[in-house]
């Protein structure tokens, strides 16, 4: 599709959805942002985490998703909506959120994954993002310095926690379920 990249307009979901299959990109206020592969520190912290919540929810209503799984946060009928992102992982407890092409709403809980390259993106950007679409739980994981930013959505806004190394973090919309911050970080 030879117009999928212009710069001079804004997207919308409605072009994401004629973009090429293989592209990874996302649209936060409309403006296009292209995704690079990730590292492979940064997979083995995904694939990590998403294994633990995958165990734990075993049975459990929720369900567990590991990027590339789109949410439009902001949804509307006519693909119009300015917002579309592809977190690291989502959490989705109301079932009528998943959707044949990903997740129709606010996820209960997001898990994104620092990046050099990305640090505004997803700590400015994705974060009043998230808190607007009121996401109840959002984790900032950085594992070149082995901390998490744990943000709980609490009458309309953040309380935010900072956890590390070998901490233990519960996980507020999964009662129950805590992440050994230990077993989370890639050998060094």
């Amino acid at each position: 599709m030879a117009d999928a990249f212009r710069e001079e307009d804004l997207y919308t979901y409605a072009d994401i959805v004629e973009m090429d299959e293989d592209t990874r990109a996302e649209i936060i206020d409309g403006e296009l942002f292209m995704m690079a592969a990730p590292t492979t520190a940064h997979q083995i912290i995904a694939m990590q985490l998403a294994g633990m919540l995958w165990q734990f929810l075993q049975g459990k209503p929720c369900k567990v998703f590991p990027a590339p799984y789109g949410v439009r946060l902001f949804p509307r009928d006519d693909l119009s909506d300015d917002t579309f992102v592809e977190p690291d992982l989502v959490v989705i407890c109301d079932r009528s959120k998943i959707k044949k092409s990903g997740c129709e709403g606010a996820p209960d809980m997001i898990i994104e994954i620092l990046s050099p390259s990305h640090i505004r993106h997803d700590k400015v950007l994705k974060f009043r993002k998230y808190l607007a679409a009121g996401v109840k739980e959002y984790w900032v994981v950085d594992g070149d310095e082995r901390m998490v930013e744990v943000h709980i959505l609490d009458k309309g806004r953040y309380v935010t926690g900072v956890a590390g190394g070998d901490d233990e973090v519960p996980v507020s919309v999964l009662p129950g379920c805590t992440i050994k911050l230990r077993d989370v970080w890639p050998e060094e």
